[in-house]
């Protein structure tokens, strides 16, 4: 899509959220005196019937918008660094529930992915039974040597992948504004962020990954007790559909199900949590859409999650942050807090480290005063993150992405145990976490990745010289030369730029004429 079909299309987004009250429902406060004006006089768009609960005009116009924009709100609200907390309180109550397409439609995917007739694959392929923006889900059976087996057949919707692509190019022009237009949101990253959606959104819609990411998951986790995930048919799984085993079980969120069919709720709570931090700390490989539909407790008691199509990975340096900084808060040493912040890099080392103590503290220290269980982990990593603005720390995706998926998985325990003890049931993982990497063990696996380091760093000693010397001659050709375009280049640049000014200045007066013709006529 051309650069101007990209601000139609944002024209067109812009109007759907007039339309449907959601300029009108945003806060005034703290907008300059032109901005709040503007925001009055498009507010008498809106249509009439537009609820006053925002949460309700946020979801009625993200679903005219089509899938994609169900999928960028669904992202956006784990960034509340991004969009702010509220607004993403009201995007995390999307619902990702769409129209199915045909069977035929689904059928005909299968068959193309897996080039086998549906058939030879399967001995019944039946309706849909849930529909979302990228992928709806089929039960179905297979033959086996023991028998039929039941299964789940999720297909990706057709044409989803041609409409993400076309939507994307607007979200980019967003995004590009903003930085332009906003010195203060270029901390967040607003062109990052869009990439990531762009990265996350492409690997969702490659069934292969989300097999590959139960796969491992399942590895991981086959000697914890009480989680498990399902099991992938690899031999009916590609690109377009994968195929894994049916669960038979009650989802979390109905508790008297639960509570009816004889399971330990508290212990529910507890072994939810501590798999989490499990996954988090231990495997640095965790589910980051665990709400209460993605997760069932099976017969035997155990939690089974489904849909991994978003996972998140944390490195060795974050799992370490995230310990220190809970263990800090636990004992109140905040000065080791902010410590870590600046050894990890994450705030400036312009700053005051004893100043960014001194904020941490402001977090630490009305968290004591309350009973444990009315204490929130995630509450305390939103705070942190609102601190570290103040210090500019940049942001960092997966250390959000985990922070949004700890407050779901946080809310999910208390639904089962409303008194529930975050950091009771914490304390099992996070200790033997502490205590294996941050105790005198952590000396030997220092040391131990450090051999390994050095050992890659010998086998490329002789590249490295090459490249230093080849990079040190062109260093001083440009010395003496100076930096030179040849005339192609330079001719390129130049039209480029004028191209660039024409468009921009085009476009606006269409987008402006466009809008004045809708509000006229429609």
């Amino acid at each position: 899509m051309s650069t101007l079909g990209a601000y139609f299309q944002l024209a067109r987004v812009g109007w759907v959220l007039v339309r449907e009250g959601v300029v009108e429902a945003l806060p005034s406060e703290g907008l300059p005196p032109g901005a709040a004006m503007a925001k009055s006089l498009l507010g008498l768009f809106a249509r009439r019937r537009a609820s006053d609960d925002r949460s309700d005009r946020l979801a009625r116009a993200v679903a005219r918008l089509g899938p994609s924009y169900v999928k960028m709100g669904q992202f956006l609200a784990t960034r509340p660094d991004v969009v702010g907390t509220e607004f993403a309180d009201d995007l995390a109550q999307l619902q990702d529930r769409m129209d199915f397409f045909p069977v035929l439609s689904a059928k005909a995917s299968v068959q193309g992915s897996l080039g086998r007739p549906i058939e030879e694959l399967y001995s019944r392929f039946d309706d849909p039974i849930a529909a979302a923006s990228i992928a709806q889900v089929h039960p179905g059976e297979v033959m086996t040597p023991s028998g039929p087996r039941k299964v789940a057949i999720k297909v990706v919707r057709p044409g989803v992948r041609q409409r993400f692509a076309h939507d994307l190019q607007a979200m980019y022009l967003v995004a590009h504004l903003q930085e332009r237009l906003m010195p203060s949101a270029r901390r967040l990253r607003p062109v990052e962020v869009t990439r990531t959606l762009e990265q996350t959104t492409k690997v969702e819609m490659d069934l292969r990954l989300e097999a590959a990411a139960l796969s491992e998951i399942a590895e991981n986790t086959k000697d914890d007790p009480g989680f498990r995930v399902p099991k992938v048919d690899w031999e009916r799984t590609g690109r377009d559909v994968i195929t894994m085993e049916w669960i038979d079980g009650i989802k979390m969120s109905h508790v008297e199900a639960l509570q009816a069919a004889g399971h330990d709720l508290n212990l529910l709570a507890d072994r939810l949590i501590q798999s989490f931090l499990r996954h988090t700390l231990r495997d640095g490989f965790f589910h980051a859409d665990m709400h209460p539909g993605n997760l069932f407790v099976d017969a035997a008691g155990d939690i089974v999650a489904v849909d991994m199509g978003i996972v998140g990975r944390l490195g060795k340096k974050e799992r370490r942050f995230l310990a220190e900084i809970l263990y800090g808060f636990i004992t109140r040493d905040y000065m080791r807090v902010a410590e870590v912040h600046f050894e990890a890099g994450y705030v400036p080392a312009h700053h005051d480290v004893a100043s960014f103590a001194q904020a941490i503290r402001a977090i630490g220290e009305p968290i004591h005063g309350q009973p444990a269980e009315t204490i929130s982990m995630g509450k305390l990593l939103t705070l942190l993150f609102e601190v570290t603005e103040l210090f500019d720390m940049q942001t960092r995706p997966e250390l959000v992405m985990l922070q949004k998926t700890m407050v779901v998985v946080e809310g999910v325990a208390r639904i089962l145990n409303p008194r529930f003890n975050m950091w009771k049931a914490s304390e099992p993982v996070v200790g033997e976490w502490i205590r294996t990497n941050l105790g005198p063990q952590r000396i030997l696996v220092d040391v131990r990745d450090g051999l390994k380091a050095a050992f890659k760093l010998a086998e490329a000693a002789p590249e490295i010289v090459a490249k230093t010397e080849k990079f040190s001659r062109e260093i001083t050709a440009m010395s003496e030369n100076g930096l030179r375009f040849d005339a192609a280049t330079a001719e390129a640049i130049g039209k480029s730029e004028a191209r660039h000014g024409r468009s921009g200045r085009v476009a606006l007066w269409v987008i402006a004429a466009a809008l004045i013709y809708i509000a006229i006529y429609i």
